[in-house]
């Protein structure tokens, strides 16, 4: 292997072997290698008292309150002029297409993962001053064996200081993007990731394109993922639009993220003023998990509350927005009870 490495760099670069045995110094590609498996294994996760996004009973939680909007969730990405097709089928074929589109829908709304955030790569191997300005230019080994793992690949990096060191995690997605190109990523990131373009893409609300862009362009725990995504979810409590995100594969991340933060007042409103109830229900259950210390989580689990009761016991102990809530509610009640009149009235 460290033969075949060496040829392919000789070949790009022009470099005579002797050279290139300055530049790597006495340790080989392969020893290197060794190396690194043998040091770089992962430190056991910390267990956290709040259950984790992958968790069953979170997840299952997130997939109700998504919705399930096939109309939104089968949009067209660009608008299509044309003449329309309709077909004539039996209630029987109906219902059979009916159930195949939301089987296929489900599968649109996967969520893309929640990760803690990659610990920085610090890994020194050798530094070397006698090949300080040699090259103004890094050089980058790269092991490009096939049937390696991204994560597993080798790539070391030659500063101009002569320092040989790992590279950190930008070189090694732009290198591995060079080598086994994954389709609409780009090598460079996008402008549109910047934070001075972020704002003009959220005033045309266009929050559900750059979290897409997000989960092509970056892995789910890059600094940049995890920094893109926590904005759009500022903004979208900030300016109160949550139904952007409605039946699409980034709800539930969202609404994680704010019971997550104890932050999910914004989102109820929004929820009881659709008379989505159950939803309610569901966001505070989700938020009793996280924080189960809080005082609604336990007068909820000693009184076993459920429904109404379970909604009204948040907003009197830990709800910031009391006023606003009950309010909403008291709406969504005086609704119910003139419904339940007139078909009472309807019927006799």
């Amino acid at each position: 292997m460290a033969t075949y490495m060496r040829n392919v760099f000789l070949v790009s670069s022009g470099m005579s072997s002797r050279s290139l045995h300055r530049l790597m110094g006495k340790r080989t590609f392969k020893e290197l290698q060794y190396r690194v498996m043998c040091t770089s294994g992962t430190e056991e996760p910390r267990k956290l008292d709040i259950p984790q996004f992958n968790d069953p009973q979170v997840q299952a939680i997130l997939k109700r309150i998504t919705g399930l909007d096939l109309e939104k969730v089968f949009r067209p990405a660009r608008e299509k002029h044309g003449r329309s097709s309709y077909k004539l089928v039996s209630e029987k074929k109906l219902k059979e297409l009916q159930i195949e589109a939301e089987e296929k829908a489900k599968v649109r709304l996967e969520m893309p993962p929640v990760v803690a955030e990659r610990k920085p790569i610090h890994k020194i191997f050798a530094r070397n001053p006698e090949l300080r300005g040699l090259d103004s230019s890094k050089l980058v080994f790269t092991d490009i064996s096939f049937g390696l793992r991204d994560r597993d690949r080798l790539i070391v990096v030659r500063d101009p200081d002569g320092t040989l060191r790992m590279a950190n995690w930008e070189e090694r997605d732009r290198i591995t993007q060079v080598y086994k190109p994954r389709p609409r990523r780009q090598i460079e990131v996008p402008k549109l990731f910047e934070e001075g373009q972020l704002p003009v893409l959220f005033s045309e609300e266009r929050h559900e394109m750059v979290l897409d862009a997000a989960c092509t362009q970056f892995e789910p725990d890059a600094a940049d993922f995890i920094r893109v995504h926590h904005r759009v979810y500022e903004d979208l409590d900030q300016t109160t639009k949550y139904d952007l995100l409605r039946s699409t594969r980034h709800f539930g991340g969202m609404a994680y993220y704010l019971a997550k933060q104890r932050r999910i007042d914004g989102l109820l409103v929004d929820i009881i003023q659709r008379y989505l109830i159950t939803d309610a229900e569901d966001l505070i259950i989700l938020y009793h998990m996280m924080h189960p210390q809080c005082k609604s989580a336990q007068e909820t689990k000693e009184k076993q509350l459920k429904g109404l009761e379970l909604i009204k016991t948040y907003i009197q102990c830990d709800s910031s927005q009391t006023g606003k809530l009950e309010l909403v509610l008291q709406s969504y009640e005086n609704e119910q009870a003139d419904s339940t009149t007139d078909q009472a009235t309807s019927t006799s």
